[in-house]
């Protein structure tokens, strides 16, 4: 089964998937053709995912096609590197367009004939007015917008100056191409609006053949009608614009009528999804790029190691809905969580190192240890882990004065090393600032595998590495991004998360783990899930944290 094939299963059912099956029996349609259509000024984030997911997965279902068209209206903004990465992100996300990718720059010559049209119907004219003009004729949700001087230019004048804007002859901003229709509606998105304007910039396909360039209101609606689009799924912001979509497809002998419908965006806690604070997040030097592992971004989430199955997952469970809600992000973090956990293979890696001597195990003597690769799946086989009389523990599962119901290593007190035997601590070893540096410990010879002959239990089983055997890694431990749970876009600094990255270089893995070129996520045992980063060379490893076992980070917030 392909992954289009399990994406397609995956699919839930909602009122959108109610729709299209209704226009299919009733034979309104008889191919449903979707699309998906960003803006390529930017990197994806994971609200693109839900959009990507529905109509992509609704063309699948019902055996139609979804195309990826890139909205490049507007060429200051747009770059190759963002094309490039879209293109990336949908594929990564298990979906394929085929050969259905277009650019809404593949229609400016018919879009530019219909705009000549609605002149020659009267249904455009060119406005001089300067942009603060328009905005504050256009009035408010009270009161209506008033006319502008220029609303009643001849068909032949429009024409003229329209033609003229088109050869460049005129400075950016000096005059518009506005639609006519009433400056007294009720929704402010038919008082008028602006259908081109003057923009002398060059573009990354068209290079600089236009001066002028459509709206995205403009360019939308007959991009979709010249597509076959049967229907256009937008986001709730969408819905105010629906009426001028609607009007421009009725006054333009566009090839289809597609319509359009609005579904609710996705917002999660502790997340900003905002496209201008992503942006300023990565010009600010708040994060490392676009691809920063604590961003939203699905460039960000595939480095920082999330399976696109895990957002396939989050995308169902949270459905499509008609009203806009705040999704908690321990839903999308469970999502990747059961997938790690089902597919991630085990290591051990011991992320701030406490060397133990173990002094009754002899010097020179090392034996190997029998460990496995996953406790669900027996297929996944085992692996050898060295064992000899220096290992390291982490410094967490030591505690010189261990409270109640601390059941790891303290003075007397005898675990479990996993896959290996029972030690048990004896004295400790301190450096001149008082802090511990060094444990000496026994360990008992019958209690190899981890079970001792005369029944005696242990309450803590622990994970460790060879001190000789293991190689030195770079983990990235990564939280979120903000430690607010409801962050301001406005001032979304003020709620960055200082704790968002802790980088430890002193960590030690099992040398395989260090060899391996394998991009595919791990779950170092106690410690979560994950995933070498594009960093890491033969010399260094480096490994970024996907997610932690379990969720401390929101009870460290709650505890203040």
């Amino acid at each position: 089964m392909t992954t289009a094939d399990t994406a397609a299963g995956e699919a839930g059912r909602d009122f959108i998937r109610d729709i299209v099956q209704a226009d299919l029996d009733s034979g309104k349609h008889r191919t449903i053709v979707t699309r998906f259509p960003p803006e390529p000024n930017g990197y994806l984030h994971i609200g693109h995912a839900k959009s990507i997911a529905l109509n992509f997965g609704i063309a699948q279902e019902f055996g139609g096609r979804c195309h990826l068209r890139f909205d490049d209206t507007n060429p200051t903004k747009e770059e190759q590197e963002y094309i490039d990465s879209i293109q990336a992100d949908v594929r990564w996300l298990g979906f394929d367009w085929g050969e259905h990718m277009f650019y809404a720059s593949d229609y400016f010559e018919q879009l530019y004939a219909w705009a000549e049209l609605m002149i020659r119907n009267g249904d455009a004219y060119v406005d001089d007015q300067s942009q603060d003009e328009i905005r504050a004729s256009r009035g408010t949700l009270t009161e209506p917008g008033q006319n502008s001087p220029f609303r009643d230019r001849s068909v032949e004048e429009n024409l003229d100056l329209f033609r003229r804007m088109k050869a460049g002859e005129f400075p950016n901003g000096a005059r518009v191409l506005r639609a006519k229709i009433d400056m007294a509606s009720g929704n402010i998105n038919l008082r008028d609006p602006v259908l081109y304007r003057i923009l002398h910039a060059h573009h990354p396909r068209t290079g600089d053949k236009w001066s002028i360039y459509p709206s995205y209101d403009y360019a939308h609606g007959q991009s979709d009608a010249i597509e076959g689009i049967t229907h256009s799924i937008c986001t709730l912001e969408f819905e105010d614009h629906r009426p001028l979509y609607e009007w421009l497809l009725s006054k333009l002998p566009v090839p289809s009528q597609p319509r359009q419908y609005e579904f609710a965006r996705l917002n999660i806690t502790y997340t900003l999804l905002s496209k201008r604070v992503l942006t300023e997040l990565v010009r600010g030097g708040h994060v490392a790029g676009w691809d920063d592992p604590r961003m939203p971004t699905m460039a960000g989430m595939r480095r920082r190691g999330v399976p696109p199955a895990a957002l396939r997952d989050f995308v169902k469970r949270i459905g499509v809905a008609k009203a806009n809600s705040v999704v908690d992000l321990g839903m999308l973090e469970f999502c990747i969580r059961e997938e790690l956990n089902r597919t991630a293979q085990r290591r051990m890696a011991v992320l701030k190192p406490l060397k133990v001597v173990i002094e009754n195990y002899p010097e020179g003597q090392t034996e190997e240890l029998e460990a496995i690769n996953h406790p669900d799946d027996p297929s996944l086989g085992t692996r050898k882990v060295a064992f000899g009389r220096e290992i390291y523990i982490e410094q967490d599962d030591f505690m010189e004065n261990p409270p109640k119901k601390f059941f790891r290593l303290s003075p007397g007190n005898e675990v479990r090393l996993r896959y290996a035997y029972f030690i048990k601590c004896r004295e400790m070893i301190k450096n001149a600032a008082g802090e511990i540096v060094e444990l000496r410990c026994t360990y008992d010879p019958e209690t190899r595998g981890g079970n001792a002959p005369d029944g005696r239990k242990v309450k803590a089983t622990m994970h460790w590495l060879p001190a000789a055997q293991s190689v030195k890694a770079e983990i990235r431990i990564y939280n979120q991004l903000f430690a607010n749970p409801a962050p301001s876009a406005a001032t979304f600094a003020d709620d960055l998360n200082p704790q968002s990255l802790e980088i430890l270089t002193e960590a030690r893995i099992e040398p395989e783990t260090a060899a391996s070129t394998s991009t595919d996520p791990l779950q170092f045992e106690r410690q979560g899930y994950f995933v070498r980063d594009r960093d890491s060379t033969a010399e260094r490893p480096v490994f970024n944290r996907t997610i932690g076992l379990r969720d401390t980070f929101a009870k460290e917030v709650a505890k203040g």
